[in-house]
This record gives structure tokens, sequence and C-alpha cells, in this order.
């Protein structure tokens, strides 16, 4: 009986995976039931007689997604693939999350989405198609620099909604309180009550993140100047998500600059549906960690180089050192 079983099965098999006929077809063809064919094409795959090997050179990358999403325990982790001769990562994460962009829009899963700033944003906008979403509107996460560069929060929001033809809301303030500043008070204003409502009801946001070297522009150009990085360090400060620095867990820090951060907190960004953080490059592997730490990243943007790094860095701290040294 069991021969006849898997005769069947085989047959089954070669019509369906060799001649690409349908299940119907096949349940014609051999005098048969749907339902028999289907099961066949099951117990096919579990004897062995078919076996799929998917042969495309994007095999090796999706894999290490695979790999890197299991790492962080986030839903979804994307690569694009970086040069290794002349590393650069914005180019590369920004086209990606254009690709990305373009399509959750397409299928219409977002009405109102949050953004944050940087250059790997700037570069998802330079290669979006322009489209048409009266319906959407885009909403800047927190405060500015003063600096006039074209990543600014200020030209994020307003260049994410010209390419999707949508709307959009500004949240008019700088990143950081000057020392001193009663932060409730400030926020008390009205325009501001208005702007920090529509967080609570955003459909999705793209956030980046930043190390604490002069490499994050944050650091660079929107610190106050009498933070210092060695103080963030000091007491743990590993990068940003939002101009909120975390430790390599995913905690706040305790310092000062936390509370004259004027922009979304962090608690609120857990509870939007579909959180994209967009970063890669080597320095800012901890900070990636950290943010998926702290439920901030349902899906992950990164390329090779960075997400290669994600994953040797989890077996570090999971492997024993012993067996590392062996």
């Amino acid at each position: 009986m069991n021969d006849e079983v898997d005769a069947f099965a085989a047959e089954v098999s070669w019509h369906y995976y060799v001649n690409g006929l349908t299940q119907a077809e096949i349940a014609k063809l051999l005098d048969s039931t749907r339902l028999r064919v289907n099961q066949a094409i099951q117990k096919a795959k579990s004897l062995g007689i078919v076996k799929i090997q998917v042969v495309t050179p994007l095999a090796s990358r999706i894999e290490l997604q695979e790999r890197a999403r299991r790492a962080l325990g986030v839903r979804r982790v994307l690569c694009a693939p970086a040069p290794r001769d002349h590393y650069e990562y914005h180019n590369a994460v920004g086209a990606t999350l254009a690709s990305f962009v373009t399509e959750r829009m397409r299928v219409r899963a977002w009405k109102t989405l949050g953004v944050s700033w940087g250059m790997t944003l700037e570069s998802a906008i330079n290669r979006m198609p322009q489209q048409a979403h009266t319906d959407v509107e885009v909403v800047s996460m927190l405060g500015g620099t003063m600096q006039g560069t074209s990543f600014n929060t200020f030209n994020i929001a307003s260049g994410f909604a010209a390419r999707l033809g949508a709307t959009y809301s500004l949240l008019v303030s700088p990143i950081f309180l000057s020392e001193g500043v009663d932060r409730a008070l400030f926020l008390s204003q009205a325009i501001f009550a208005a702007h920090f409502a529509k967080f609570a009801k955003l459909d999705a946001a793209i956030l980046t993140a930043s190390d604490v070297s002069p490499r994050s522009f944050l650091v660079a150009n929107g610190l106050p100047s009498e933070v210092r990085t060695d103080e963030l360090k000091a007491v743990g400060a590993v990068g940003d998500v939002l101009g909120r620095f975390l430790d390599a867990e995913g905690r706040s820090i305790d310092h000062p600059i936390d509370t004259r951060t004027i922009g979304v907190d962090l608690e609120t960004v857990r509870s939007i549906p579909e959180k994209i953080l967009a970063a890669a490059g080597t320095h800012k592997v901890a900070i990636i960690r950290a943010a998926a730490k702290r439920g901030l990243v349902d899906t992950l943007i990164t390329d090779d180089v960075t997400a290669e790094l994600i994953v040797s860095e989890t077996v570090k701290e999971t492997v024993p050192s012993e067996a590392l040294a062996n």
C-alpha cells in the first residue's frame, strides 16, 4: 500500500513541479480529488521526493536578513547590498527605504506618517517617485536645529510630503531646550498641544539612529554647548533615537538632557503600529540593538555589512567566551 501511495505522490509531484499543472488539472488527469493531490504534494516533501532549492544570488542576503531578524527579535529586516570597497551606507539604505515606503503607500497602509530626520531619509526622498496621496499627512516627530541643512527635521517632513503628494505638520521648536527653561510651560502653548496630539494617532513612524560621536549630526550640531559627549557616555549612552539617548539595553540614560528634548516620547513611539528604523554603519550597531530592545523597531532597513555585525555581536553574547576562544 505504501508503495502505491509513494508512487502516487511521485507522479503528482512530477506533474506539479515539472509539468507546471495546477492541482485541479492534476486531479482531473489522475481521476482524483484536489484534496488528495494536495496531500500527495505535502507527503512528497516530507519523504524527500521533492527537495526545493532557491537558486538566486539574493539567497544569501535573504538568509542574512532572517538571521538578523531573529537576533534583534523584530518583525522584519531588509538588507541593502553595500559597496565593500568604498563603504557608504546612506544611499543604499535610502533606496531600500524609498521602495518600502512606496509599496506601503501603494496598498494604502498608512494615513498618518511620523518622520525623524537625517541623511538616510533625505536619500530616500530623492529616490522616491512622485505620488498623489492627498489624504495622507506627514508629521515631524521632533524639533530641529538652527543649522540650515537639507536633512533637518523641517526639510525631511516637507520633503516626504512633497514626494507623496501629502500634507504635512511641522514641530517648529528646537530639539533641545536651553538650560533652565521649563519644559512643561514651553509645551503648554496651544500650537504644541495640537501637534503632540497627532503622535498618538500615527499609523507608522520612520526613525533613524545615531551614535555618540562627531559622525552624528545631532552630536556635532544639535547638542547644547554645555553638554559633552563624555558625560553621555559616562552614564551609558550608546546613541540616540529621536534625540533620546539610550544605553546598550535600550534604557533612557540618567542625564538632564533627556528632560530637555522636544519631541515624541519613546513610550508613545512603542505604541505606533508600524515602526521602521532606517540605520546602517559599523558605528550604529550598538544603538540599533538598543532601539530593538526598547521596542522601537518593527522593521529594520539596513545594509548587509551592518546586519553581519548585528548577527556576530549577538553570537558573542550567547556563546560562552571559552567556546569562542576554541
